[in-house]
């Protein structure tokens, strides 16, 4: 059993992927798409994120994030045991070793009294993601901060005079899909699953290097599909903008084109039955289709985080084998 989804984020001014830097300007990273850039959050800093939440949770965890350090940093408790440890069985690892330095790892393993069959030198993620992309094109906007010069009886000093920082920004949701492969998570921790899940509800702190503004990641709507096909079977980033807001400084409404046309097929083109819709999507949507959905068997939710819940339950009766 497979669980496929794509979150969408709320519209919110973003500078909070830190790329390359040019001089004193800081860059977003983008993508190409047709003629125009889209700016993009690599699925390394989502992921970072959720391993933060998860340690919030008092899941007990290998990777510890050094922030104190002259390059990115971090510390391993252990080597790898994700019988033992949260991140390690869900979003995998490598340790890079040549012969020698294998021979002597497996002594140590030996020596700690680990079951030397189960210890492995990789191991792939049970998370799939991909990036994060804008549904609007970074339109070249840029803001200027300045960083005040500290003077000379300061007990230290950054810099000998004030510099004027130049930052690329973009207004715009993100969307992202993620996959899980609910065979490997059974071999866990099932709340290990579960909180994943509900920390993907409520995704926050995803940012770059020296990041100070805040972006949620957590969903303003969702689609999921709980299956046994080994493809989501739609376009994964299939969100896109429906209708212009008509009241000022409201938000533009989104939508899922390609799932709900399906649905409202005579024949639907995907087994209703298998989807969970939720959030802004669905408090958008005439009570009419609200309607039709439901009865074809698609469950929906006013509330994303809400509708993460109702799946995760099933998720964890499929793990369970009920």
């Amino acid at each position: 059993m497979n669980l496929f989804g794509t979150v969408l984020t709320y519209t919110a001014p973003s500078a909070n992927y830190r790329g390359e830097s040019e001089l004193n300007r800081t860059t977003m990273q983008k993508i190409t798409d047709g003629r125009s850039e889209y700016p993009i959050i690599s699925p390394e800093a989502m992921r970072n994120a959720i391993r933060e939440i998860l340690r919030t949770y008092g899941l007990p965890m290998n990777r510890t994030r050094l922030h104190d350090e002259e390059q990115l940093a971090v510390h391993f408790d252990s080597y790898p045991d994700p019988q033992k440890f949260a991140d390690d069985f869900l979003f995998g690892y490598l340790i890079a070793a040549g012969k020698k330095d294998r021979d002597r790892i497996r002594k140590e393993i030996k020596a700690q009294k680990r079951d030397e069959s189960l210890f492995t030198f990789k191991r792939d993620s049970v998370l799939r993601m991909n990036l994060a992309k804008g549904l609007e094109a970074y339109r070249h906007s840029t803001v200027f901060t300045q960083s005040p010069m500290a003077d000379e009886s300061s007990a230290y000093r950054n810099d000998s005079g004030s510099s004027l920082l130049h930052r690329e920004t973009a207004e715009t949701a993100f969307q992202y899909p993620f996959a899980l492969n609910l065979n490997d998570c059974a071999q866990g921790d099932h709340e290990w699953t579960l909180s994943l899940l509900k920390a993907i509800g409520e995704l926050n702190g995803v940012a770059g290097n020296h990041a100070r503004s805040y972006f949620e990641m957590a969903p303003a709507s969702i689609s999921l599909r709980l299956t046994e096909s080994l493809v989501a079977g739609y376009k994964t980033y299939g969100f896109q903008r429906t209708k212009e807001s008509d009241r000022p400084g409201a938000e533009p409404q989104f939508g899922f084109p390609e799932l709900i046309d399906g649905f409202r097929q005579t024949k639907p083109d995907y087994p209703p039955g298998e989807f969970f819709v939720g959030g802004r999507i669905v408090k958008e949507m005439p009570e009419s289709l609200q309607k039709e959905l439901t009865e074809k068997g698609v469950t929906l939710d006013r509330s994303a985080q809400r509708l993460v819940a109702t799946v995760s339950e099933r998720v964890a009766k499929i793990m369970k084998g009920k």
